[in-house]
C-alpha cells in the first residue's frame, strides 16, 4: 500500500444528540469523497455502540477494541469496501470503551496517526453527546463537522457540544450540516439562530456547509444496508451529499482560527 505524501485531513462527524442521521451521513460522505478521487478511511468512533458495520452489512472480525487490547495490526483491521475506501470498525455493547483512560487514548491516537498516512481523508463518526470519547475524537480531529436537525432540542444539544469543545479545548471553528431538511427556509432559520447565539455568547463564527434534504430514498437504502448515494445517486439527498463533499475538499488542511 502506498503512503500519501500530503498530510491527511481528519474530520469528526459529530452531534449533540442522537437521531440526527449522523452515521448515515458519514457513510455516504465517505463514498462521495471516494467517488471524487480521494482515498478515505471511515472510523467508527462510537466505541461502545458501533453501527457503521450494520449500515453497510459488514462482517467484522477485528475492531478498535481488539487493536487496543491485543495489539492487532491496525492495517489488518481495516475493511476495504472499495480500493480507496476503508472502514475501521468499533465494538458494540462494550460500555467501558466509551470511557477510555489516558493510556488507551494515547494508543488510539497513535493507531489513527499510523493509519492516516495511507489516506487523504479520515472521517471519524463519533457517538452523540458530550461523553469522554466524543470529546476526544473531536479534539483529535483537524476539523469538526456538527450535524443537527432543524428542531429546538437538536439545536440546543448542538450548542452544548460546541460550547464544551470551545471551552475545554479552545476549538474555534465549527462546520454545520443540517439534516432532514424539509424546506430551504427551515435550515437557514436554524443555522442563523445557532450562529447568532454562538457569536454572542461564545464569540464563534460558525460555518455552514449546507442542508441535506429529507428524502424517502434514504430510508429505503438504509433498509437494504446500502449507501443512498450508491443506490440512488440522482436523488435530492445524494446530490446534496456530493455538494457537501465538494465543500469539504475546499477546507484547508491546517487547523486553527482563520485556517478554513
Amino acid at each position: 500500500m502506498s503512503i500519501q505524501k500530503q498530510k491527511p485531513v481528519t474530520l469528526s462527524i459529530t452531534s449533540g444528540k442522537g437521531g440526527v442521521g449522523k452515521t448515515n451521513l458519514a457513510v455516504n460522505l465517505a463514498f462521495a469523497l471516494m467517488n471524487k478521487g480521494q482515498r478515505v478511511l471511515l472510523v467508527d468512533g462510537d466505541l461502545g455502540l458501533a453501527n457503521v458495520d450494520v449500515l453497510l452489512g459488514l462482517s467484522v472480525k477485528n475492531t478498535i477494541r481488539n487493536i487496543l487490547e491485543s495489539g492487532t495490526d491496525p492495517l489488518e483491521s481495516v475493511i476495504y469496501i472499495e480500493s480507496n475506501l476503508g472502514i475501521l470498525p468499533a465494538s458494540s455493547g462494550v460500555p467501558e470503551m466509551v470511557t477510555l483512560g489516558h493510556d488507551e487514548q494515547n494508543k488510539l491516537g497513535e493507531l489513527l496517526t499510523s493509519l492516516s498516512n495511507h489516506f487523504n481523508y479520515i472521517l471519524m463518526d463519533t457517538a452523540a453527546g458530550i461523553g469522554p470519547s466524543v470529546l476526544w475524537f473531536n479534539n483529535f480531529a483537524d476539523h469538526n463537522i456538527v450535524v443537527l436537525k432543524p428542531d429546538p432540542t437538536s439545536l440546543t444539544d448542538a450548542y452544548a457540544l460546541i460550547k464544551t469543545l470551545s471551552g475545554k479545548f479552545g476549538r474555534d471553528i465549527f462546520y454545520l450540516v443540517l439534516n432532514f431538511v424539509k424546506e430551504e427556509k427551515e435550515d437557514l432559520k436554524t443555522y442563523e439562530t445557532l450562529k447568532n447565539v454562538a457569536s454572542k455568547f461564545l464569540n464563534l463564527d460558525l460555518q455552514y456547509l449546507g442542508p441535506i434534504p429529507e428524502d424517502k430514498a434514504v430510508t429505503a437504502a438504509i433498509c437494504q444496508q446500502m449507501p443512498f448515494i450508491q443506490k440512488v445517486p440522482q436523488c435530492k439527498a445524494s446530490q446534496a451529499v456530493f455538494k457537501l463533499a465538494d465543500r469539504i475538499q475546499m477546507i484547508k488542511k491546517t487547523r486553527g482560527s482563520g485556517n478554513s
